[in-house]
């Protein structure tokens, strides 16, 4: 009995039977450009490229060649004659073994850390798009079903009208009857504000995907699977975490590379020079070692306090990720069961309201009872709206978030090149 009167509530519900395209979604191949365009993933793609040109950069190494040419006037006095001497060398510091291989290693991380950035990027755009998007439907429900109710109470009120003019009824039921009226109107006029607003809203950040112009809310479905199965999957999928891992990394690599730096780089030259009008020819090799001093230790240590501290913070993205991921299946889970009481209350106060109506036309009842129990069906029918979209809306984040809604793996390749 209580799922007949939620389809009765709900007409359209029992129409959508798991469509390819979600008819309360966009299309999936909108998202996928709309999310693409998105100005942060914008941002978090052109991070990936600097972050490539970086690792191109590390691995081609700090050292270059360097020229060195010389040009001098001998002067030797006893002979009172002068020479011309000149020097021409060529030098480039060499990294010592291991250090090139770190570099790379460097090089790769800073990728994998901005293109889980990039991911990053993508999944929050998408879960601002499904916000913004049943916020909208929200608004766009509430003034549906003010319009509906508004009708309702202008039938009543031409009814009263009609019983007082007629002297069935008392003047005091005309204005009552007048004001509640008003107070539809009013409430109509407001969520249809709201609902213009978050259309405005929406189109601004989202211009490339047109809003319905007919709500057609998919009805609400119950979360399959264990909370602990969805959990993991969302913890496969957090981008937040992959970043803080990616950085945790990165920077133990950064503390390697600085404690290897701690020996610094010889560098190799070789000279030829001129001496005395060519009558002397010097070929040379030269080998330059810097001697390190508290500089490269105090690095070598600040680099280790940081991995140290990148890695506390994976520690906290790891425990927030995990509420999170807790909430948002709980949210899911409840949000079904909370829409069955809400529809179940709404079709009994629609019921209640219905028989008072039919008592009052029928001079067997108060008129005061009948406005009061139309303001608990309002109030019932706004309310089993809402639960409706938030239920939808808690599972398509939950879906989201386990990367089960949109393709947003092909989004990040795709905008990744």
């Amino acid at each position: 009995m209580k799922r007949a009167l939620i389809l009765l509530l709900w007409p359209g519900l029992a129409l959508a039977a798991d469509p390819p395209e979600l008819p309360d979604l966009p299309p999936a191949a909108l998202v996928e450009k709309a999310l693409r365009d998105y100005p942060l993933v914008k941002a978090a793609a052109a991070g990936v490229q600097a972050e490539e040109a970086q690792r191109d950069r590390l691995e081609a190494g700090p050292h270059e060649f360097a020229l060195k040419l010389a040009s001098q006037r001998r002067r030797d006095r006893p002979l009172d004659r002068s020479y011309g001497e000149h020097e021409i060398g060529i030098e480039r510091p060499i990294r010592l073994p291991g250090k090139a291989a770190k570099d790379a290693e460097l090089g790769a991380a800073g990728v994998e850390q901005a293109r889980h950035a990039l991911g990053d990027a993508l999944h929050e755009s998408a879960r601002l798009l499904l916000g913004r998007w049943f916020e909208w439907q929200r608004e766009a429900a509430a003034a549906n079903d003010w319009t509906a109710q508004v009708e309702l109470l202008r039938r009543q009120h031409e009814v009263v009208s009609k019983r007082v003019g007629a002297g069935d009824a008392a003047k005091l039921e005309e204005l009552l009857s007048g004001g509640q009226l008003a107070q539809g109107e009013a409430q109509l006029a407001q969520a249809q504000s709201r609902r213009e607003r978050a259309a405005i809203d929406f189109a601004q950040h989202f211009p490339a995907i047109p809003l319905p112009a007919q709500l057609r809310p998919a009805p609400p479905r119950p979360v399959a699977d264990t909370a602990a199965q969805w959990r993991e999957r969302i913890l496969a999928h957090n981008h937040e975490l992959q970043v803080a891992r990616a950085a945790s990394r990165r920077s133990q690599l950064t503390a390697q590379r600085l404690e290897a730096d701690r020996l610094p780089d010889p560098t190799l030259g070789l000279r030829m020079s001129s001496e005395r009008d060519g009558q002397e020819r010097v070929v040379g090799v030269q080998v330059t070692i810097p001697l390190p001093g508290g500089a490269r230790a105090a690095s070598a240590r600040a680099g280790v306090a940081e991995a140290s501290a990148a890695s506390a913070r994976e520690a906290h993205v790891l425990a927030r990720a995990e509420a999170e991921a807790r909430r948002t299946v709980s949210l899911a889970q409840s949000g079904y069961e909370q829409w069955l009481r809400l529809a179940d209350v709404a079709a009994r106060m629609d019921e209640n309201t219905r028989l008072l109506e039919k008592a009052w036309r029928l001079g067997e009842g108060q008129f005061a009872e009948l406005q009061t129990a139309r303001r608990q069906a309002i109030e019932a029918r706004l309310a089993a709206t809402q639960a409706h979209l938030e239920a939808n809306e808690a599972r398509y984040r939950l879906l989201l978030d386990a990367h089960q809604l949109w393709p947003i793996a092909d989004a990040e390749a795709s905008a990744g090149h």
